[in-house]
């Protein structure tokens, strides 16, 4: 028995890096899992890679998490497969690497609409319809930038930190509701995207020397905090921050 067989759980960018081992991860702790993301070729092949024998459903559908309207169709087709819907991880995000003075306004909404827009637009829709039901989780990725900042990444770090407001305000609001809300902040983590970092020996060995680990995460230190996070009896966990960081923020 796992600790959430028979929920019905969304990741948004569920098709790859840190949102395919949250997928996974709920998956493996018994909840059928429904993964949006834009590319639609990405998806298939997560899906390829996520089921198997023994889980319970995975299915995906496109959505563009920055788009209301296609936030409100992926939540009611995901609803309708799945007989309800108890746990929302908006993971789905970009980064657009550039200095602070060379931002221009469209390079900052191009981020934010998706990294804090997306958040909210994911979390509204989920909640209108865990209010119809017995309540549920709200779990939002952030990141270790919502603390520290990361140069030429304003809009990355200022959404992240927008994040954690935006989590705690939800926190208060729908407590009664039985809906928790809560972020998890992963550190660094050898995902696909933004390869340039990883092939930065330098920055690697920065940043990996200040992290008392001794090593960047990987999606799979995050398991247990996203199901940590999703289960249903932890009903007295709401409006936190989960660092999952290796010890960095600390350093």
């Amino acid at each position: 028995m796992g600790q959430l067989d028979g929920r019905v759980a969304v990741v948004t960018g569920g098709n790859g890096g840190i949102g395919f081992g949250l997928a996974e991860a709920l998956l493996d702790a018994g909840a059928a899992v429904d993964i949006w993301g834009r590319d639609d070729a990405k998806t298939e092949l997560a899906l390829k890679r996520l089921a198997s024998p023994g889980r319970p459903e995975v299915t995906g559908r496109r959505c563009d998490v920055s788009v209301e309207e296609d936030v409100e169709r992926a939540l009611a087709e995901a609803v309708v497969r799945h007989q309800g819907l108890d746990i929302m991880v908006a993971n789905a995000g970009l980064g657009h690497l550039v200095p602070f003075l060379e931002t221009s306004l469209d390079d900052w909404r191009r981020v934010t609409s998706v990294d804090l827009d997306g958040v909210f637009l994911c979390f509204r829709a989920a909640a209108r319809q865990m209010m119809k039901q017995t309540g549920g989780a709200l779990v939002a990725v952030s990141s270790i930038s919502a603390l520290h900042g990361t140069p030429n990444g304003a809009a990355y770090a200022a959404s992240k930190a927008g994040i954690l407001g935006l989590v705690r305000s939800a926190a208060v609001e729908l407590a009664r509701f039985d809906i928790r809300a809560n972020a998890l902040l992963p550190g660094w983590t050898e995902i696909e995207t933004h390869p340039e970092m990883r092939e930065n020996e330098r920055f690697v060995q920065i940043t990996t020397q200040r992290t008392p680990a001794r090593r960047w995460g990987t999606p799979a230190d995050l398991r247990n905090a996203i199901v940590f996070l999703s289960d249903p009896t932890d009903t007295f966990h709401t409006g936190d921050t989960i660092v999952v960081d290796g010890g960095y923020t600390i350093q």
